[in-house]
C-alpha cells in the first residue's frame, strides 16, 4: 500500500526529516539527516523548497514526472501533492530545503508578493536547474536563514528571516529569466507550436461552438503550467499570452473585414466572440478603429 502523509505543519516536516523544530513557522532541511525510506504520496500544506543533489527515484507532480537533475530545485506551494516512486525500494535522501507556514510572512510586503512568484504554480517538467554559482546562491541564503535560527527569537527575528526568504526567491526569479534564456532553441519550438495551435483552432469551427480560447487551454494542449507558458510567451516576444491570442484575433479579423459579404456580427461569432460589442471593443483597442470604419477604409 502506498505511504501517505499530509504535512501542514512545520514541525510535522521536521519530524518526518529526523530534525528539530527551531521555529514554529520556518526551517532549513539537510536531508541526509533523514532516514532511509521508499516513497510515498505527500501532501503539503506549507510552503516548501527542494534543492535536490542525488537521484532518489521519479518525483511526480500530479501526472508528470519532474525535469529533474542534480542541482533542481523544487517549488510547492499550500495545497500541493507531489509523489515518489522509488519502485520498492529504500533510498537516502540528500540535499537540503527551506519550508515555511503562510502565517509567517503575513503583514509583510512579502505576502503581498507571493502571486509575483510564479514558479509556486509551475508544472513538474518545469523545475529550474541551478548553475553552480546559482546554487552557491541559494545555499547562502539557506545557511542565513539557518543562523537566524540558531538565534534566540527576538523582535528581529521574523524580519530578517522573511527579508532572506523574499532575497532567494527574487533570486529564482533572476534565475527562470536565466533559464529561459538559455533553454531559448526549446522556447522557439514551444512558441511554434503555439502558433500552430492558434491557426489550427481559428481555421476550425470550434471559435463558434466553444468562443474565444484561453491561455490555459493552450497551456495544456503544449502540456505547461498556464503560468509558465505565460512566462515564456512574455520573456520570448515581449507580450502577454493572452495579448499574443487577441494579436491574432485581430489579424483574422482584418482579413475577414474584407469580405463585404459578411456582415460585421457574423464575424464576430465566427471568431468565436459572445457579443458583437465585445469584438468591437477590443478591435477599437488594438487599431484605433472599429470594425466599420476600418471596412470603410479598405
Amino acid at each position: 500500500m502506498e505511504n501517505t502523509f499530509n504535512f501542514n505543519t512545520v514541525s510535522q516536516y521536521n519530524d518526518f526529516n529526523n530534525h528539530e523544530t527551531l521555529h514554529p513557522m520556518v526551517s532549513v532541511l539537510d536531508f541526509s539527516k533523514a532516514v532511509q525510506r521508499n516513497g510515498g504520496r505527500m501532501t503539503f500544506g506549507i510552503y516548501a523548497i527542494f534543492l535536490k543533489e542525488v537521484e532518489c527515484g521519479d518525483l511526480k507532480y500530479g501526472r508528470e514526472v519532474y525535469d529533474y537533475q542534480d542541482r533542481t530545485l523544487v517549488f510547492l506551494a499550500p495545497g500541493q501533492v507531489i509523489e515518489v516512486d522509488s519502485n520498492g525500494s529504500y533510498y537516502q535522501p540528500k540535499g537540503q530545503g527551506l519550508i515555511f507556514h503562510q502565517d509567517l510572512i503575513l503583514g509583510t510586503s512579502l505576502a503581498k508578493k507571493m502571486d509575483q512568484y510564479h514558479f509556486f504554480s509551475y508544472h513538474s517538467n518545469e523545475a529550474l536547474h541551478l548553475s553552480t554559482r546559482e546554487k552557491k546562491l541559494v545555499l547562502d541564503c539557506f545557511s542565513k536563514i539557518e543562523y537566524e535560527l540558531q538565534q534566540s527569537i527576538d523582535r528581529h527575528s521574523k524580519e530578517i528571516m522573511v527579508s532572506n526568504i523574499e532575497l532567494f526567491l527574487n533570486y529564482c526569479i533572476r534565475f527562470y529569466d536565466r533559464q529561459f534564456i538559455t533553454r531559448e532553441h526549446i522556447n522557439k519550438g514551444i512558441l511554434a507550436k503555439f502558433e500552430e495551435l492558434l491557426n489550427s483552432y481559428f481555421n476550425s469551427a470550434r471559435p463558434k461552438e466553444k468562443g474565444l480560447p484561453s491561455v490555459s487551454y493552450f497551456a495544456e494542449q503544449l502540456h505547461l503550467s498556464a503560468n509558465y507558458f505565460g512566462d515564456l510567451i512574455k520573456k520570448d516576444t515581449g507580450k502577454s499570452a493572452k495579448e499574443y491570442v487577441q494579436t491574432k484575433i485581430i489579424e483574422i479579423a482584418k482579413e475577414k473585414i474584407y469580405d463585404r459579404n459578411r456582415s460585421l456580427s457574423e464575424i464576430s461569432y465566427d471568431l468565436g466572440f459572445k457579443y458583437p460589442q465585445h469584438f468591437t471593443r477590443l478591435f477599437k483597442q488594438k487599431t484605433g478603429f472599429t470594425p466599420n470604419e476600418y471596412r470603410g477604409l479598405n
